[in-house]
């Protein structure tokens, strides 16, 4: 059997002798053209065979309803079908190929044991042929590129941080991937946009990747605590105990990347560090990675205290969400103001993420987009 596809993109099919059509996954007999076809373009195809381990492998690459396979064949110009356990491609040489990279990319994901959701697998199967998917240039969070880098780069491995385990990460949208590799370029780089686009996780990240790596001795992660109006003495519990709830999506994401056992020695260690931004005042960070989450929760002269705390040898990383802020009606945000000041300096990195890089559930995206769309005189429902 072999079929090619001519430029309306409509199957053909050879009548040399072959009575009978194969099941094909979403196609239809009001689908096929029956055409007659020449000696050479029935050997202008070539097919294919991948091996698959399970049937959940062959449930998640043809999709839920054969939904990816019929989009695939329809921009890919190929038949995809299963036969006896095998996913089996033709087609066109380059269009086989093509379409085996991105199949071969998933089942090396699946197999990994990643969670993957279906916005995840349609990407890796059907976005554009070109950085996020060529293995060459698979983006991990790797070593800083030559040359790139605005300090030099040290080595301080620390017995602590020597050997950590970090499971790997890859960026899942441009803008991710962006705000990589300028938090590897730039030793201060802000991260602004709305919620759930992993500016936060990322940022985490790269920051234990450089402390695996030596380049920075310590990781300090500081917060502005607003809620409690940046008083914690009225808390009960000691700092840590304090601070514990203001920090949790700090803690979720390095239990993400780390062992439980990793995490608790390094900050026994005094290897990474938390504390409310108050606490910054008057300190150097030499030689640190330093991470200010909710910073669209600063003051301005609070951003400007904290970003005057870089010493020699550190990274700053600044996460927030311009949309959520909790200061005063009248006070200006220092995340706001520090990035329309610094804009111009190609030594700092700025990346703005929107409601496409979202990668929580699909339904946060909805939600962001009905409240940016909602008129802002509207009564709202605390209100009355």
């Amino acid at each position: 059997m072999a079929l090619r596809v001519d430029r309306d993109r409509q199957p053909w099919r050879c009548s040399r002798g072959l009575p009978h059509k194969p099941l094909v996954f979403g196609q239809t007999n009001q689908s096929w053209k029956y055409k007659p076809c020449t000696y050479a373009d029935l050997h202008s195809l070539i097919e294919i065979t991948i091996p698959l381990q399970s049937r959940d492998e062959a449930v998640l690459v043809l999709g839920p309803y054969d939904r990816f396979a019929k989009l695939i064949r329809q921009a890919l110009n190929i038949e995809l079908f299963t036969r006896n356990g095998n996913l089996r491609i033709k087609g066109e040489e380059a269009d086989v190929e093509e379409s085996k990279r991105r199949v071969d990319h998933l089942l090396g994901k699946i197999r990994k044991g990643r969670e993957l959701n279906l916005k995840a697998i349609e990407e890796i199967l059907l976005g554009p042929p070109s950085d996020p998917l060529r293995p060459t240039e698979e983006r991990r969070i790797s070593g800083r590129s030559q040359g790139h880098s605005a300090s030099p780069v040290r080595t301080h491995s620390s017995k602590a941080s020597r050997g950590l385990r970090l499971r790997p990460v890859e960026p899942r949208s441009e803008s991710q991937r962006r705000y990589l590799e300028l938090i590897e370029k730039c030793d201060l780089c802000f991260g602004c946009g709305v919620a759930g686009t992993g500016k936060t996780f990322l940022a985490v990240a790269a920051a234990l990747e450089a402390l695996r790596r030596g380049e920075v001795r310590r990781l300090v992660i500081t917060r502005p605590v607003v809620e409690a109006g940046e008083n914690l003495g009225f808390l009960p519990g000691d700092l840590q105990q304090k601070l514990n709830p203001y920090v949790r999506p700090i803690y979720d994401a390095l239990s993400t990347l780390l062992e439980f056992e990793d995490v608790t020695r390094l900050e026994d260690a005094g290897v990474i560090e938390m504390a409310p931004l108050a606490y910054m005042r008057g300190r150097t960070l030499s030689e640190s990675f330093v991470i200010l989450d909710e910073a669209q929760n600063t003051s301005v002269g609070q951003m400007k205290m904290f970003l005057t705390r870089l010493g020699e040898g550190s990274r700053m990383v600044v996460t927030g969400d311009p949309t959520q802020n909790d200061l005063a009606p009248r006070v200006k945000s220092g995340l706001n103001d520090a990035v329309a000041r610094l804009r111009s300096y190609e030594e700092v990195g700025i990346v703005e993420f929107g409601v496409k890089d979202v990668v929580r559930h699909d339904l946060v995206a909805k939600v962001i987009r009905a409240y940016e769309t909602t008129p802002p005189n509207a009564p709202r429902e605390d209100q009355g």
